[in-house]
């Protein structure tokens, strides 16, 4: 007979899922630094001296003492934020133009992309031989175009529309290039939603637009949270069309960040700098609607 010693079987699987855990956080952590040096590179690079930046000096009161240079520059160092700085005034107007496009873009975004979404995901469409699923397909494929096969094209169509360097061109632009996404993340929120609560709305007395407000946009208010995060993201990253379509009106903080690299070389201090202000913003945005996202991540989840 065989006998088994259960306590020494007991120790070994203990053994093995400690194991097991300290591998896995072993690979997060690792992974989680190399996410996050960059971020960390970028925004101690924006107060080292012009020597630092070449030298590898990465921790702060250990290999380099802060100096605000790349704050500096750009007149938002503590001894310059009260002074008047032309570069501080162009700064602000680049801010104050991502802000108001992306965010514009990205609500209208979502709003025509929800709409959009709700019919393909409620009614039976037939345009030709394309039904429902290639109807979305179709607004997918969007994203499979390079950018560049449509520059000449919309600088044409710009020009002649007299929308080059303009905040209705640009806010344009930047929804016909998010809405493929929000409409794909919205049609999944909209699956998720019982056919049957709509139909008792209705019996109720509430007309379809009723039912969709009242009923509808609350349980899937977290998606549409998190499809406007996303698209706030590409919107305020965007550079291509943003060089190409815009001059001095209308020009965004990516478009900025990229000038600092010249026949000179890289102002790798004030790069950084306007880096860290284009990132803190997302940051805060981010912080605030944190639970809305989540919540949207967990029923695309459970989806």
């Amino acid at each position: 007979m065989v006998s088994i010693d259960f306590e020494k079987y007991a120790r070994g699987q203990r053994l093995r899922w400690w194991a097991m855990r300290f591998v896995v956080y072993g690979l997060l952590a690792a992974w989680a630094v190399i996410c996050i040096f960059p971020l960390f590179w970028t925004v101690s690079t924006s107060f080292k001296t012009a020597a630092d930046v070449m030298k590898g000096n990465l921790i702060p009161w250990l290999d380099f003492t802060p100096n605000w240079l790349g704050w500096r520059s750009l007149g938002l160092s503590p001894d310059t934020i009260f002074n008047v700085s032309t570069v501080r005034d162009e700064f602000m107007r680049r801010l104050w133009n991502s802000m108001v496009m992306s965010i514009t873009a990205s609500a209208l975004a979502v709003v025509l992309g929800s709409l959009a979404a709700y019919g393909l995901s409620r009614f039976s469409y037939k345009f030709g031989y394309m039904r429902n699923s290639d109807i979305s397909f179709f607004f997918l494929s969007q994203l499979i175009m390079p950018p560049v096969v449509l520059a000449l094209p919309f600088l044409v169509l710009y020009k002649e529309l007299a929308l080059l360097d303009s905040y209705v061109g640009m806010i344009a632009v930047y929804t016909l290039m998010v809405l493929p996404i929000v409409i794909w993340i919205m049609r999944d929120q909209f699956a998720t939603v019982p056919v049957e609560l709509e139909e008792a709305a209705l019996v109720d007395g509430l007309s379809i637009w009723g039912a969709f407000l009242r009923i509808i946009v609350p349980l899937v208010l977290p998606g549409m949270v998190a499809a406007f995060i996303l698209s706030l993201i590409l919107c305020w990253n965007e550079y291509f069309f943003a060089a190409l379509l815009t001059s001095t009106n209308t020009n965004t903080l990516p478009v900025m960040i990229a000038s600092q690299t010249g026949s000179q070389g890289i102002n790798w201090w004030s790069m950084a700098a306007l880096s860290t202000a284009g990132i803190l913003p997302l940051v805060f945005v981010g912080i605030l609607l944190e639970k809305h996202i989540i919540a949207g991540m967990t029923a695309g989840a459970v989806k």
